[in-house]
């Protein structure tokens, strides 16, 4: 990593170490004003720490009840950013989420102004996305990508920084329009949001029905975020973490030769390279908030199944056996050992 870093005017800031312990520290303070609101959910908190980390987007996946808008909601006031929610409907228009050009008249004249759509904030909810028809979802993904919005002949910068956390709800189907698998690899993870334990779902219980308000003061601002953001891509990275990401996506493709049989069986496409970027900077990601100088194998393991299992396309015959996407992976990654 570099000894220091510099700002546009030129002004010295942080070395990359104090901005490492920093992070740590930071990743503490977070985790404390969220589970203030949340009951538990620690593995949803570090995943959705490593996507704001690596300057990614995640998609939450659960059913009703299990706090995932809370969640967003809790880390936006945290961080002290700004917060917008997108519910997603089947009759919802690109323009109801991007913004559009409305005329506007003075003095008797008449101009063209854009008028932002509710993703121009910093961290954005889209509920339930799989409830909006396919040009919708484009719409938000190509933001997603591009970090900006064409209206006509003009662009639009987004905020910096501006990370999405979508929701999808996996029992229903009815009225839905699932994700391409092209649209599903531009998000750095896959979140699964689990029901808590008996003990958290009685405190869950408690808290929710006492009247009072949980109160999150802002632990980060929005310099902040940008700061680790730009110091995620500076972690040096193990070469055998590297070597580790790459062979573990090319584990799950069915046609690389020697895999494992649940892959041969029941995966019809494997990871794609993006597969491999994703591990590689959600490792660094998650060194960077354990304070860790680099990423090593192990950060690599431990983002094994949100990196990839939405990176993969299982076969009929994996339904029709109750296989699922993480038993596939884990196969994958014995084969390696």
């Amino acid at each position: 990593m570099s000894t220091d870093t510099t700002t546009d005017t030129g002004e010295a800031e942080l070395s990359d170490a104090e901005l490492l312990e920093k992070t740590e520290a930071a990743a503490k303070r977070l985790r404390t004003a969220v589970a203030q609101a949340v009951v538990g959910q620690d593995a949803v908190v570090e995943s959705m720490l490593v996507t704001l980390a690596a300057r990614g987007h995640a998609l939450l996946v659960g059913v009703p009840g299990l706090a995932k808008t809370l969640l967003v909601a809790s880390l936006a006031r945290a961080l002290d950013l700004s917060f917008g929610r997108v519910q997603f409907t089947p009759d919802l228009l690109p323009a109801d989420i991007t913004g559009t050009d409305v005329l506007h008249e003075q003095h008797g004249s008449r101009t063209l102004r854009f008028m932002p759509g509710p993703i121009f904030h910093n961290l954005i909810l889209a509920d339930e996305i799989n409830r909006t028809p396919p040009k919708t979802q484009a719409a938000l993904l190509e933001a997603m990508q591009e970090r900006k919005v064409t209206v006509g002949a003009a662009t639009h910068p987004l905020p910096d920084p501006f990370q999405v956390f979508a929701t999808r709800n996996p029992i229903e189907q009815e009225g839905t329009y699932p994700l391409p698998e092209a649209q599903l690899d531009r998000f750095l993870l896959e979140i699964h949001v689990d029901y808590p334990s008996e003990e958290e779902e009685r405190e869950v219980a408690r808290r929710t029905t006492s009247g009072k308000a949980p109160q999150i003061e802002p632990v980060l601002h929005a310099a902040d975020v940008r700061a680790i953001g730009k110091l995620v891509p500076r972690i040096p990275v193990t070469d055998e973490a590297v070597s580790l990401a790459v062979s573990l996506c090319r584990a799950t493709r069915p046609t690389a030769g020697k895999v494992a049989r649940e892959v041969k069986e029941y995966v019809r496409y494997g990871a794609g390279p993006r597969g491999s970027q994703a591990l590689v900077l959600a490792a660094k990601a998650r060194a960077a908030l354990r304070g860790e100088a680099a990423a090593d194998v192990d950060d690599v393991r431990a983002m094994l199944v949100p990196a990839l299992r939405h990176r993969i396309v299982l076969s009929y015959r994996a339904e029709a056996d109750g296989v699922r996407d993480v038993d596939v992976l884990e196969a994958a990654a014995k084969s390696l050992r």
